[in-house]
């Protein structure tokens, strides 16, 4: 049997005994060091030192930078109180809070980011598994060619039984490391969920407000259809007594084909808003029913939202979290493929039986010692260093797009509403003049002191102005259901320095 060097003692033990198959008490010999080993431990020491000092530098975690943002429209600084995480209820509407409570249990986008949490923790375990010894077993029959005749009774099989331990020392940190980019990768699925969650919410408030607009402005065309109705019913009667040709019962009742269309197209919009809300809650198409008494008879209150724009938002947003923690994740990573370059330091245990050439032989061996592996020269190690940095770059560009683009969000929002509540005020004056002319022009109709154009006209504005209203107060709840989801909708501020 080839006996091997180790630098370490070793323990051998041989066994020649044909018949009996259990192991008699050890005869033991041990081999210690030589000068030359020690000398060999010296120079591998040297080597490992050498090539630590290069690589074992410390590279601190440093926050990517961002664009400075200062300054916002409106006259919004800091809140004075914080953003409830159920900032739907501050619209007052239970039926709005049953919904949200629907889609966060039955979302399916939601449950995938849920389940993916669950893969990252897993990830996270066998990442930290790297930590703990490996032990293996093994058994083997193979069957040996002799250049000899072997005696009688002896055959050319035999058995090995062998069992391995190997433990990688974490040294110089490198599993640590990849624990770190790891759990940074945990970090970042879980603000991903936050994010998901968040999204949820706001488009199942989105679609139920545009669902209200819409009941909204069908109950404007049916008083459209009943005021056009009424002149018509006029106009029938003056035909009747030859005031005025019947072509303009015909024009009239044109018209209200034109507003019954409308109606049928509103109808319709409202249907597939329904089955937009239903895959939303996780529901099949159709399968949900927003009744119209419960959007006709409460009318919501539109919240104050706290402005708290400067110094909180890169924190609380969940998106701009998790490519934050992208970005960590890729400094671990670097971190970990510079330490892959060190030498690798095990320990090592082994034991086994070889039975040679069937009862011919029996040999029992066992080891123990340390085992170091010098990457001398590796250009896949290096490589794997430069992608990661290029990753690192990648991620840190993608973090000031998300932060670029949540600002563009809140700033948006901001000038909507300041600029949309304007228009609210301007619009509802010119709602009151307009009701007033068509309530006066109505009266005027009797007596046939307009004409049928102006009647149109005046009907047609009336409506016009009342659907715009509807729209705009629709788009003021949208942009506060967006600057609310773009200050992070009342998810707790992140540092991602201090977290890591």
């Amino acid at each position: 049997m080839n006996s091997t060097r180790k630098i370490s003692a070793r323990l051998t033990y041989v066994h020649d005994n044909y018949d009996d198959c259990s192991p008699p008490p050890f005869f033991l010999k041990l081999k210690f060091p030589t000068l030359s080993s020690w000398k060999m431990l010296f120079y591998c020491s040297l080597l490992i030192w050498m090539t630590g000092c290069s690589l074992l530098g410390e590279h601190k975690y440093r926050h990517p930078l961002a664009p400075p943002k200062s300054k916002w429209v409106g006259e919004h600084t800091e809140a004075r109180m914080a953003i409830d995480k159920e900032w739907w209820k501050n619209f007052q509407d239970p039926y709005l809070d049953n919904l949200v409570e629907k889609a966060i249990a039955g979302n399916i986008t939601l449950r995938i980011a849920a389940t993916r949490i669950e893969e990252a923790e897993a990830m996270l375990g066998g990442t930290r598994a790297g930590w703990w010894p490996t032990l293996n077993a093994q058994a083997s029959t193979p069957y040996n060619y002799t250049s000899q005749e072997l005696p009688e009774g002896v055959n050319a099989l035999s058995d090995n039984y062998s069992i391995n331990l190997n433990w990688e020392i974490d040294f110089w940190g490198k599993i640590r490391k990849g624990v770190e980019a790891q759990q940074a990768n945990h970090d970042a699925t879980e603000a991903d969920w936050r994010a998901a969650w968040l999204k949820t919410a706001a488009d199942v408030a989105e679609i139920y407000f545009f669902i209200r607009q819409i009941d909204e402005q069908i109950g404007q065309q049916r008083q459209a259809i009943e005021r056009n109705q009424f002149i018509l019913n006029i106009y029938r009667n003056q035909v009747g007594e030859g005031i005025i040709p019947v072509t303009v019962v015909l024009s009239q009742e044109a018209e209200n084909k034109v507003l019954q269309q409308g109606l049928q197209e509103f109808e319709r919009r409202r249907k597939v808003s329904e089955n937009g809300l239903s895959t939303l809650l996780g529901m099949p198409a159709g399968a949900l029913r927003v009744p119209p008494y419960c959007l006709a008879h409460q009318q919501p209150k539109l919240p104050v939202v706290p402005a708290a724009l400067p110094s909180k938002l890169l924190s609380r947003r969940p998106d701009v979290i998790a490519a934050e923690y992208r970005v960590l994740e890729a400094h671990n990573l670097v971190g970990q493929a510079r330490l892959a370059r060190l030498p690798t330091i095990s320990a090592t245990a082994n034991g086994g039986m070889s039975n040679l050439l069937s009862t011919a032989i029996k040999v029992w061996t066992y080891g123990l010692g340390p085992a170091i592996n010098i990457p001398i020269f590796d250009k896949k190690l290096i490589a794997q260093v430069e992608i990661n940095k290029a990753r690192t770059h990648v991620a840190e560009e993608e973090y000031r797009q998300t932060v670029i683009a949540a600002f563009e969000e809140v700033e948006n929002s901001l000038a909507s509403l300041s600029n949309r509540k304007v228009q609210q005020q301007t619009l509802q004056a010119r709602l009151e003049n307009l009701s007033v002319v068509v309530q006066k022009q109505q009266e005027q109709m009797r007596e046939g002191l307009i004409t049928q154009l102006e009647a149109f006209e005046s009907q047609r504005r009336l409506l016009e102005v009342e659907q715009s209203l509807s729209v705009l107060n629709q788009q003021i709840f949208v942009d506060t259901i967006t600057l609310y989801k773009a200050l992070g909708g009342g998810w707790p501020a992140v540092n991602v320095a201090e977290n890591k």
